[in-house]
């Protein structure tokens, strides 16, 4: 549930920064490495190291550092193009030190999970779990400002012609 409700932030801060004048390329590069962050939260969430060690870090990967790289994205796209802030003034530091300290414990964890200390380094891996969620809801201050959303779906240009519908097929008995 964790993992669909922070791709559906991923796509809604897409179109926020869309909005505000953030160029294709870097918007995109934000939002697939929000979404491969999802999608390795839900890897991590339903495979077990115990059971499926290589794809449960595959996912912790995909989680964790992608996700931590998500937010550090957010952050330089803030600074860089100076966009607007809503909310209190110590919310930037706030995020700058929340992605400072989920910084410091990926490291602190992959070295631990090296030396064999897997109980310290799940300890490490659940307070980054819990500060990229912290992360996330900390989007709910930006979009605070948005007055409505609407989500269009629209078909996706085929090159073949549509299949005939089976009325019109000749059919030899």
């Amino acid at each position: 549930m964790g993992a669909a409700l922070a791709a559906w932030i991923c796509i809604v801060r897409y179109h926020q920064l869309r909005d505000w004048g953030v160029r294709r390329w870097p918007n995109q590069l934000i939002l697939w490495t929000g979404l491969l962050c999802a999608l390795g939260t839900s890897v991590v969430g339903n495979f077990q190291e115990k059971n499926q060690r290589p794809t449960h870090l595959a996912g912790a990967f995909l989680a964790f550092i992608l996700g931590n790289v998500y937010f550090w994205l957010q952050l330089l796209l803030w600074r860089l193009k100076r966009l607007p802030q809503p909310g209190a003034a110590w919310i930037g530091p706030l995020r700058l030190g929340l992605c400072s300290v989920c910084t410091i414990l990926i490291v602190a964890m992959i070295v631990l999970h090296a030396c064999s200390l897997r109980s310290v380094s799940a300890a490490c891996e659940w307070v980054v779990a819990m500060l990229l969620f912290a992360l996330f809801g900390l989007f709910a201050v930006d979009f605070s400002a948005l007055e409505s959303c609407t989500l269009c779906v629209q078909p996706w240009p085929s090159l073949s012609p549509p299949p005939a519908s089976p009325i019109s097929l000749p059919v030899q008995l």
